[in-house]
């Protein structure tokens, strides 16, 4: 259980719900095109605000909860970042006016970040009662760390989802936008536009990104409170590093091999997990199986930056030797 003060968690969550209204409706009432400095401003602002929540957690529930929100909060940040080159792709998709495209973003990700909370709250209640649940997911995070360090990913292209092709089929839709609104008219008739599509499009992607990151973060933390504040945090922000890297984004070329060490690590160590406490009767008698160690928890945060860090290092020091050839 969370030692975390119940009055500490509901003041985090009223300061972050006011983070995500300031940024919907005050920020992004002007649809607008971020400056570089507007960026950096905004993404430093939450890394600071994250950098400190920690800090917070560690004066308040002590020591292990707070590197476990580190350890969660990086993981979730990476993937996050790993999945802007799909939203970069969803927008070329669909055309979306560069004005308007922190707009969606922004509505977009405060979507997923409800539907998330569903799915957290979901998974915290299974495992709570079916802890062999940590085997498949172990197994699934494996898996997904093998694709990634093969290659095998489906960001080079973007296909709707059933719930967006259904969308399509049972509303009038027009073909153009019109700003930021999401009916208009069109001959006299009443349209939806793209922009409801989109909304759609980026929320329900990044809860199928979640099949990844949620299991990821679950085998750092058992805490629904810790699970969940992660992730808001990593995708506070999402959208001024969105425009932030842009066209940087495809030569991060080292990011997805570092991912997949991540993911790798965490499926192994939830593995690990399940049999030093196993209780299904095939496996040791239904037994636990204790010779088998468990992981701590600074050692994730340790491979977790490592893996990062190397990742970006060497993507960078890439990224200059090209530069070079080119400039010959």
């Amino acid at each position: 259980m969370s030692e975390t003060p119940v009055w500490f968690m509901a003041a985090t969550f009223v300061v972050l719900a006011l983070f995500f209204v300031v940024d919907l409706i005050i920020i992004g009432r002007k649809p607008h095109i971020p400056s570089t400095k507007e960026c950096v401003q905004h993404i430093a602002f939450f890394v600071a605000m994250a950098l400190i929540f920690g800090g917070l957690i560690w004066g308040f529930a002590g020591s292990q909860p707070a590197i476990e929100f580190y350890s969660g909060w990086l993981t979730e940040y990476s993937l996050s970042v790993d999945n802007l080159f799909v939203f970069v792709i969803i927008m070329a998709n669909f055309s979306v006016p560069k004005n308007i495209q922190k707009y969606v973003l922004s509505v977009g990700i405060a979507l997923a970040l409800v539907l998330r909370g569903i799915f957290i709250l979901a998974g915290a209640a299974i495992l709570e009662r079916f802890t062999w649940v940590f085997f498949l997911f172990g197994a699934f995070l494996i898996y997904t760390a093998i694709k990634l360090a093969m290659g095998e990913d489906d960001d080079e292209e973007y296909k709707e989802n059933a719930l967006i092709s259904f969308m399509r089929k049972i509303v009038k839709m027009s073909d153009q936008y019109d700003g930021k609104k999401m009916t208009t008219m069109v001959n006299g008739v009443r349209h939806f536009t793209p922009i409801i599509v989109l909304f759609v499009a980026i929320g329900t992607t990044d809860v199928m990104f979640a099949f990844d990151s949620i299991p990821a973060i679950f085998g750092l933390t058992k805490d629904p409170f810790i699970v969940f504040t992660s992730n808001v945090f990593a995708l506070l922000g999402l959208q001024q590093l969105y425009f932030l890297l842009g066209a940087l984004l495809d030569k991060l070329v080292y990011l997805p091999i570092g991912l997949s060490v991540v993911l790798g690590f965490i499926g192994i160590k939830l593995v690990m997990e399940a049999l030093h406490d196993n209780t299904l009767p095939f496996i040791n008698g239904g037994e636990g199986i204790h010779a088998v160690p468990l992981v701590p928890t600074w050692m994730s945060l340790v491979v977790i930056i490592a893996s990062l860090g190397i990742a970006a290092g060497a993507s960078i020091i890439k990224m200059k030797q090209l530069e070079a050839i080119e400039q010959k």
